[in-house]
């Protein structure tokens, strides 16, 4: 039974122990889904998804030169005003470049400061693949629209994972550290 479990992981890397249970099950064998999983992990064969391509973190070491990483964060002001901050990150030099900020964040706001960003850039948009972004409803099909006629990708992170994109998460959180929650705040020029 073990050698048919390896072998149905082998050849099928994308199923899971759950998967393999059930077809194992089709086949009249009656395994639990536990059983596959952990003759699987005696084995030292990798849950599905890691069976196939690089992870995640892999994938951005290799691919990082082409990557831009954007994300949006907030601060408060002494007057009680929340402004919001759009940044995008060029993950190969760590480049940041600080797109706008504003009280009332819109889409075709967004989609502008996009295009801001494509001047700004000029002849190396050309070197970028991807765009790393969350799922806010900020980031419009304008907003993808200029990326992707300039030839970038679109990734989306999946919710709730925001080690997705960690570099900018890292780099908000370090300005929050070293410089928000260290000086008073005014307005959006400030």
């Amino acid at each position: 039974m073990r050698i048919l479990i390896l072998r149905l992981a082998r050849e099928n890397p994308l199923w899971g122990y759950r998967r393999i249970a059930g077809e194992l099950a089709a086949l009249g064998y009656w395994v639990g889904a536990s059983t596959v999983w952990l003759i699987l992990k005696k084995a030292g064969v990798d849950p599905a998804p890691r069976r196939v391509g690089p992870s995640w973190s892999e994938f951005l070491r290799a691919q990082a030169e082409g990557i831009l990483a954007c994300d949006f964060f907030h601060c408060d002001t002494v007057l009680f005003k929340r402004l919001y901050c759009l940044v995008v990150m060029e993950l190969g030099t760590r480049r940041v470049h600080v797109l706008g900020v504003t009280e009332h964040p819109t889409g075709p706001w967004v989609a502008q400061q996009a295009r801001n960003l494509m001047i700004e850039l000029g002849d190396r948009a050309e070197g970028f693949t991807f765009l790393i972004r969350d799922r806010d409803t900020k980031f419009t099909a304008m907003f993808d629209g200029v990326f992707t006629t300039a030839g970038i990708r679109i990734l989306k992170t999946p919710p709730r994972a925001p080690r997705t994109d960690a570099f900018a998460e890292r780099w908000i959180g370090g300005l929050r550290r070293e410089l928000l929650d260290r000086i008073l705040i005014v307005n959006a020029r400030h």
